[in-house]
């Protein structure tokens, strides 16, 4: 009997009501319908997100219990198609945060085990975008990043470490392209902090 419950239970794992109904209930709206309602849907069902943020299209959910807990969402942010949040640990988004396609959030780092298991036990670690934060396309952050104020993250950028305020960084592994204190305009990679959207592919 105990085997049973165990499977039942790892069978179930990724079963949250709370997100579960939000999903059935909007299943009808396209990605870009209902941008306003996805978000008060939500916050309804528990989760927190700020006033005037907007969801094109339900992001995805991963994680334990009461995931609705581990995230916490400012306001005037903005989420565009197939978003990704990994809460086996906290998020915290800053206000005026912007994604971009198909970003991925990653809290739940892991232990190195043995030779014969190398995936030990879970170690979740925190993820922090902060106010006015800019995330490119199909970028990912990795557990116990931080991106500060007013950061950019160009498309396809795997971040590793920390990024401070007003930085510009992209690649595999992310790393610095300028300092935005310095040069508002990021003329490289196609785009602006205005209105251009070609690479970053922000909202």
């Amino acid at each position: 009997m105990t085997n049973i419950i165990k499977i039942v239970q790892g069978e179930l794992y990724g079963l949250h009501l709370r997100w579960l109904l939000p999903r059935l209930l909007l299943f009808p709206f396209p990605p870009f319908v209902g941008s306003r309602l996805r978000v008060k849907t939500l916050n309804l069902f528990g989760f927190r997100i700020g006033a005037s943020s907007s969801m094109w299209g339900m992001p995805r959910f991963i994680g334990g219990d009461k995931m609705h807990e581990k995230l916490l969402v400012g306001s005037h942010c903005h989420f565009n198609v197939n978003c990704f949040f990994d809460l086996a640990g906290r998020i915290t988004i800053g206000d005026q945060v912007y994604f971009g396609p198909e970003v991925m959030l990653i809290t739940g780092a892991h232990e190195i085990g043995g030779p014969n298991k190398r995936l030990s036990s879970l170690s979740p670690q925190p993820i922090v975008i902060e106010d006015g934060a800019w995330l490119g396309a199909r970028c990912t952050i990795m557990p116990g990043v931080t991106i500060s104020r007013g950061a950019v993250i160009a498309a396809g950028s795997v971040v590793t470490k920390d990024v401070e305020p007003n930085m510009l960084v992209g690649g595999i592994p992310a790393k610095l392209i300028r300092n935005l204190e310095d040069n508002p305009v990021a003329t490289d990679l196609g785009i602006t902090t205005g209105q251009s959207h070609t690479n970053l592919s922000a909202p």
